[in-house]
């Protein structure tokens, strides 16, 4: 059939990986003429059925809130083509937050690890007790962080793994109730990431960790104040914080991975305390 798997196939997302619903996209030739207005459907995703010349388009995603965000799409000789995702960032989301105290926000905030389980799957863990402070500099580069988590407060699921893992084969809660991250210093990355040096305090040892951040943006919030939204990675060995415990079972195949993978999404509220917040 004439056209079957024809027309302009894309995703917009946001840049922490959520769908912008009913975005727009549209199309233009090289000459400036548009050729396509589409809507994309709840899952931020465009799809339209009719065949384009094979040629080279200009494609623009909009969003309400967002900055437009512009690329280049190649349209085969089947009349198809593939744009892959389109990434929109909130509106003045490149413009930094302003200078002054930051309190990150634990009810709408997630501090979470990843562990390899039998070499095969994922556990997955949270800590639900925590807090903490950001000092935006004029100098960005001169900017603060300090965090504190409740070790206790571990959360995977299941019980009695959770109590092992607040047990002194790993955390150690009763002698080690709080973790602990000062920043040391920021170097830039990009124009909305940064990488943050610090030191984590953990099971009694600190060591020197570096948290890869991106800046999501800053808006209002509906109880009169303003937030700014924070995304970081890192990765962490057990064994420099001295939890070596560990259960080899067949074929000499750990039962819990030595690396976490730590991901942290964080809103931080204007000022220095958190206004009432559901």
């Amino acid at each position: 059939m004439a056209g079957a798997g024809a027309g302009v196939r894309a995703q917009i997302r946001t840049r922490d990986g959520w769908a912008v619903q009913h975005a727009v996209l549209t199309v233009t030739d090289m000459t400036g003429t548009q050729v396509l207005r589409a809507e994309a459907d709840a899952e931020g995703v465009v799809r339209s059925e009719e065949p384009l010349p094979a040629g080279a388009y200009t494609v623009i995603a909009t969003a309400i809130g967002y900055a437009p965000a512009a690329s280049t799409a190649m349209v085969t000789a089947s009349g198809r083509a593939d744009v892959g995702a389109l990434v929109l960032a909130r509106q003045g989301g490149v413009e930094l937050p302003p200078p002054g105290p930051w309190t990150i926000d634990p009810m709408h905030s997630t501090v979470a690890a990843t562990a390899q389980h039998l070499g095969i799957t994922s556990v997955h863990g949270r800590f639900t007790r925590f807090g903490g402070r950001i000092e935006i500099a004029e100098d960005t580069e001169k900017s603060t962080v300090e965090a504190a988590i409740e070790a206790a407060s571990i959360d995977t699921g299941n019980e009695m793994r959770d109590g092992h893992l607040r047990s002194g084969d790993f955390l150690n809660v009763e002698e080690h109730p709080q973790i602990t991250y000062r920043s040391t210093g920021v170097d830039t990355a990009g124009a909305d990431r940064w990488t943050v040096h610090g030191q984590l305090a953990m099971h009694g040892v600190v060591r020197d960790v570096d948290l890869d951040l991106t800046y999501l943006g800053t808006g209002p919030d509906p109880w009169g104040g303003v937030r700014a939204a924070f995304r970081a990675t890192a990765e962490l060995r057990r064994e420099d914080f001295s939890m070596n415990y560990n259960q080899v079972v067949a074929a000499g195949i750990a039962a819990i991975g030595t690396t976490l993978k730590v991901e942290l999404d964080i809103q931080a509220v204007q000022g220095e305390s958190l206004p009432f917040a559901g």
